[in-house]
């Protein structure tokens, strides 16, 4: 290693490495343990360990606890101080791990992640309003949807001129009332719309038994079978740029929401209608469907590679933010435990 470090006179210490096919960071780390070689000086405007403290005990105290560094460095200026740079000011606080947001802020509130589960139909219901283009610039329709979760069935639709808590009051009530809602029998969620929140809305679940639940804040995933529902509507063929009036945008929706419900052959839920599986009728029918390929394998093996065809699963669970297998093994472990 001498030969190295005289070398390192002659040359740099990148090249006598290379020349000599040592590696640099061999040579550092044993000129760093090397008892003969004097510790490098430390530079002049390194600030010491008393000065080093100074700086915590001011940036730490009580009238500047709450200030950003470059506040707290303008004010010490501004009374004659200069204890060092701002950057020197987070470097100390870094060392010390204290480098974090110093300045005061109102708390906000924490927003549980919705976690809804819907094991048959009128158990989870999902509801939003979407704008519809008017004839004009700046003009819209407001469509309210309604829908159950588990069936994918949409159990009720309104077209109005407006969004207002006092139809929405009413749009819930009647399809509550058209599905026979009992008491604690159903949860409806929704995001934080004015409508949605509102206290008539929310007087009205309170009355009617209904467990009402909300996304959190511009998590559009918190809703997502609302929002794949109104795409469903806007990208089909014949859903046009504008409505000329609102009877128009109401003919429409009279036209789309039965095919939704009664021939559109949902890939959620085993390539069921909403309203064969919403009215108990998808066992049978993945039955019937399970029969005509079986017979078709009994009929002619070699098209299905001499594999039996299996039996289509009927839906049995369906979730809103379904918990990870993390979360689930920790509340297993507690209850055990427990």
């Amino acid at each position: 290693m001498s030969s190295i470090a005289t070398l390192g006179g002659l040359t740099s210490i990148f090249q006598s490495c290379l020349n000599l096919g040592v590696p640099r960071a061999t040579y550092y780390r044993r000129r760093r343990s090397n008892p003969n070689i004097k510790a490098r000086r430390p530079h002049p405007a390194t600030l010491s360990a008393v000065e080093r403290e100074v700086v915590l005990r001011e940036v730490n105290s009580p009238r500047f606890c709450d200030l950003a560094i470059p506040q707290v460095f303008t004010r010490l200026l501004d009374e004659g101080r200069f204890l060092c740079s701002v950057s020197s000011m987070y470097r100390i606080l870094g060392r010390s791990k204290m480098v974090q947001d110093r300045r005061r802020q109102v708390p906000r509130a924490h927003y549980p992640r919705p976690e809804l589960l819907a094991t048959g139909p009128n158990q989870i219901w999902s509801w939003d309003i979407t704008k519809l283009k008017g004839p004009q610039k700046w003009t819209y329709f407001y469509l309210y949807v309604m829908m159950d979760i588990f069936s994918r069935y949409v159990v009720g639709w309104l077209v109005a001129d407006r969004e207002s808590s006092d139809l929405a009051k009413a749009f819930i009530e009647d399809c509550c009332e058209r599905q026979n809602i009992k008491e604690h029998q159903l949860t409806i969620h929704a995001d934080r719309g004015s409508s949605m929140k509102s206290k008539p809305v929310a007087h009205l679940l309170a009355d009617l038994g209904v467990t009402k639940s909300h996304s959190r804040p511009q998590v559009s995933n918190d809703n997502p079978f609302s929002e794949a529902n109104f795409k469903t509507l806007k990208y089909r063929p014949d859903f046009p740029d504008r409505f000329g009036s609102i009877i128009y945008a109401r003919n429409h929706c009279g036209d789309f929401f039965p095919w939704y419900n009664e021939d559109h052959h949902h890939s959620g839920i085993a390539m069921l209608t909403p309203s064969d599986l919403h009215y108990g009728r998808g066992a049978e029918i993945l039955k019937a469907r399970y029969e005509i390929m079986l017979k078709a394998f009994t009929d002619n093996p070699a098209r299905f590679n001499g594999r039996i065809p299996k039996m289509p699963e009927l839906p049995t669970a369906v979730w809103i933010n379904k918990p990870n297998k993390k979360a689930e093994t920790a509340v297993r472990e507690t209850y055990i435990n427990l």
